[in-house]
């Protein structure tokens, strides 16, 4: 069975956790949409997603802006480069670019 989850790693840092799947993208998102911050800017970081989709992506994409909609700039670190073919192959890589922290592994 595919899980997938948020873990908080302090104030202004949190990572996803999983598979970021159509399967564990409801449960995931729900959890998420009473995620509020008071914080200007939070970075979520992406190493530890084993497999993501197009719902995971489409998931990503409401997160920056239910983050947006509370004065919240997310980053995103450590991309899965699955994640990121999926952004170019959608033409949305450079709406998104401003939100992809590029970083060694």
């Amino acid at each position: 069975m595919q899980s997938c989850h948020w873990q908080e790693n302090g104030e202004q840092q949190a990572s996803i956790i999983g598979q970021l799947t159509r399967d564990t993208v409801p449960e995931l998102w729900s959890q998420l949409q009473a995620w509020q911050t008071q914080i200007a800017r939070y970075e979520v970081c992406l190493k530890e997603l084993d497999r993501v989709d197009s719902a995971g992506m489409a998931m990503l994409i409401h997160l920056l802006q239910h983050a947006k909609n509370q004065n919240c700039h997310i980053m995103l670190t450590f991309m899965p480069s699955q994640l990121y073919t999926l952004f170019k192959l959608s033409n949305i890589d450079e709406l998104f670019a401003e939100h992809i922290q590029v970083t060694d592994d």
